[in-house]
């Protein structure tokens, strides 16, 4: 199996995660997105990344991805089969990650470019979605269990990348839950595994 990944983007960054984590070997080409090879355009005429080649098949999408790599192996029931409500609202956590809080992310950190707003009103926008998961993580270390899940897993890299763009800010916020969570999963051997150079 094939993964054309780039390593710092949040979408590659959260398949290798599901991929590690459910143990699939796959060798990974790292793509540079302004020489991308043709063997990844020839899979994926879109040519973005994570695109993963099974052998049999084609995923183009971060999220297909991870849940064909549990439906492999998933050790720790990231899918959170036991509890069929957390697994809906983990559904749901991650379609509003990948619309709004994703649009919300690149308005932040990309302020310059949309100079309508200042980038503290922009951050001040994504506040609501931090506060919505501080209460989530209330008496526990994640968001919908006492385990990781695909939650966990699929909001993990916009978040860094959220935290990434005022480090002292979000260093202070009144996030604590959130930032001991991602601190938490920034430091682990299966995130530290998959950014490995």
């Amino acid at each position: 199996m094939i993964l054309y990944s780039f390593r710092r983007c949040p979408w590659a960054m959260r398949a290798r995660l599901a991929l590690r984590y459910a143990g699939c070997a796959v060798d990974i080409v790292e793509v540079a997105m302004k020489n991308k090879p043709p063997a990844l355009l020839a899979l994926s005429p879109k040519g973005t990344v994570p695109v993963l080649d099974t052998g049999a098949g084609v995923l183009e999408e971060s999220l297909d991805i991870m849940r064909w790599a549990l439906e492999q192996h998933d050790p720790q029931d990231w899918r959170l089969q036991a509890d069929p409500l957390a697994a809906q609202h983990a559904e749901a956590l991650i379609a509003r990650n990948d619309s709004t809080f994703k649009a919300q992310v690149n308005l932040y950190k990309y302020a310059e470019r949309y100079p309508e707003h200042s980038r503290e009103h922009y951050r001040q926008q994504a506040e609501a979605w931090l506060a919505e998961l501080e209460t989530l993580l209330e008496g526990r270390a994640f968001l919908l269990a006492e385990q990781a899940s695909l939650a966990d897993a699929a909001l993990l890299p916009l978040m860094r990348q959220f935290a990434g763009v005022e480090p002292q800010w979000f260093a202070e916020a009144a996030y604590p839950r959130v930032r001991s969570w991602l601190e938490g999963w920034l430091a682990s051997d299966l995130f530290k595994s998959v950014m490995a150079r």
